[in-house]
């Protein structure tokens, strides 16, 4: 493994330039509590003003008003909304992907990509805004009809993470406005200002939209935890979309809960991937690699743990060595590096952490060291972690957000799916093999339990076009594609009599 060394710039002078072309105020960076830090270098960027409790509450209250009024304009004109901050996005594709890479560590191709998924689920719900369909069902009592009709929701609360700071917003966002919702958006306190540059983007596409955007259609909360409960105990506030840790959904659900809310919860994911011995060894050798030490193995669809045959385990885990060793960590501004920094200190302490964890349970290590990164303390960049475990022990059930892949032989095929299965977790999953029998029993009902069950490709790489989300510890909630749009409207049963009579269901008679 090589070490990339160049620095290109200042993060905080190069951070202050994108933000002023993005439409942002200097202003807003300074005065604040809030700091705001650019993981490639650990310099402050910002200072950022945090809103209160009561501030947050106000805000909401707006929000609920700007869904009443937004909730009148019919949804194809509200599709026309999504179109122009679609086109904000194209236009300044380049700065907010950079920004994305100052802020979040990404490495340049990843902060561009992550800006064209929010560019695609506009586009997705640019379509679905002629799509919202309701069914016209059978009914049993003569001159009638029965439908069911779907209508906006309300304000929807939105609480983002920092490994995708602002994607998870556009893929509830889109799909909110088009529905006739209203969105409030409390992002990570670790990345506020890529969703700082967001807000300046949709206020700029909603002026040239005109007077039927309503004040408030859009509001940024920036803040900690405290605003993040204010924004789910709101009783305004129907619908909370919140991604981050299970321990977090674990507080947040039994709140909406209580007051009836609902919730989309993305929570952890300890995705695994299974080797076959019929898998085409180049093709997941590409596959795994990019899985595993992508986004410095800061993605919920990261893999994390690896089922190898016994019979390709030999062949496959030298190779595998090999691209560990040979990929690029350092600046994710540099030309050639794959492997950006770790997000702070806290995620560099639980890796180290897992990691002594993992050797006293007999794992055997190979990387998962500090590289130096020119002088820059503040800054934690490590090589990708290959162990090989015995057993699929406590630590590996446990997932841990940093570039550690555990790696595990297994005989039948039968035990790789049960080992998959194993996790508390149920984010994604993959397998490898050219046997289709392997392959329809993986994504069958028997198979991988799942939200994402992938074929000859890694748990990593979702599209917008599919529903997002996963089982059991996950939380169980969708986002993007599908039907996910349903989570976004309530939905009425409707029967009309057009006739003279009034039949009841079911035979029942009530005559007087």
């Amino acid at each position: 493994m090589t070490q990339q060394n160049s620095v290109p710039a200042s993060a905080a002078s190069e951070t202050a330039g994108l933000l002023a072309r993005l439409g942002v105020p200097a202003s807003v960076l300074t005065g604040g509590s809030l700091v705001a830090r650019s993981p490639i270098t650990g310099e402050e960027t910002a200072r950022l003003k945090e809103v209160s409790p009561a501030e947050a509450k106000a805000a909401i209250d707006k929000a609920h008003e700007a869904f009443l009024a937004w909730r009148k304009v019919p949804a194809p004109r509200r599709g026309e909304l999504v179109r122009l901050l679609g086109e904000e996005l194209r236009a300044h594709k380049a700065e907010l992907g950079r920004l994305v890479t100052l802020e979040a560590g990404k490495v340049t191709s990843e902060g561009l990509g992550e800006v064209q998924e929010m560019i695609d689920i506009c586009d997705y719900a640019v379509g679905l805004s002629r799509q919202l369909f309701g069914l016209t069902i059978a009914t049993e009592r003569s001159e009638h009809r029965m439908m069911e009709t779907w209508h906006p929701l309300g304000v929807v609360g939105v609480i983002s993470a920092f490994n995708f700071p602002v994607a998870v917003w556009s893929w509830n966002a889109a799909l909110a406005f088009v529905c006739g919702d209203s969105v409030v958006w409390k992002p990570s306190e670790k990345t506020p200002l890529t969703a700082i540059a967001v807000q300046a983007l949709f206020e700029k596409a909603a002026a040239k939209f005109g007077p039927e955007a309503p004040a408030g259609l859009s509001t940024l909360l920036i803040g900690g935890r405290e605003i993040g409960e204010a924004l789910v105990d709101h009783p305004k506030v129907p619908l909370v979309s919140a991604t981050g840790s299970t321990a977090m959904g674990r507080q947040v659900g039994p709140k909406l809960a209580q007051r009836f809310a609902r919730a989309v919860l993305e929570l952890g994911g300890n995705n695994a991937a299974i080797i076959t011995p019929s898998a085409d060894l180049d093709l997941t050798l590409r596959g795994v690699a990019f899985a595993a030490m992508g986004t410095a193995g800061q993605r919920c669809t990261t893999l994390r743990r690896l089922f190898v045959h016994e019979s390709v385990y030999d062949a496959f885990l030298p190779r595998l060595k090999a691209a560990y060793g040979s990929v690029t960590v350092g600046d994710p501004r540099a030309e050639g590096v794959l492997v950006g920094p770790l997000i702070d200190q806290g995620a560099y302490l639980a890796m180290q952490k897992a990691l002594v964890d993992a050797r006293d349970a007999g794992g055997v290590i190979t990387g998962g060291e500090r590289v130096s990164a020119d002088a820059a303390d503040g800054a934690f960049y490590v090589r990708p972690a290959l162990v090989e475990m015995g057993r699929q022990a406590d630590v590996v059930l446990r997932e841990t957000f940093a570039p550690i892949l555990y790696v595990m032989k297994y005989s039948t095929f039968e035990e790789a799916v049960a080992l998959q299965n194993d996790a508390p977790q149920g984010l994604s999953s993959s397998v490898f093999t050219n046997d289709m029998r392997e392959a329809e029993r993986f994504i069958s009902g028997e198979g991988s339990d799942c939200g994402i069950a992938n074929v000859n490709i890694g748990p990593s790489g979702a599209e917008i076009g599919g529903a997002f989300g996963g089982e059991k510890e996950t939380g169980g909630g969708r986002e993007a594609g599908s039907d996910s749009w349903k989570a976004y409207m309530r939905r009425a049963t409707n029967t009309l009599n057009y006739g003279k009579t009034l039949p009841l269901a079911q035979g029942v008679k009530f005559d007087v």
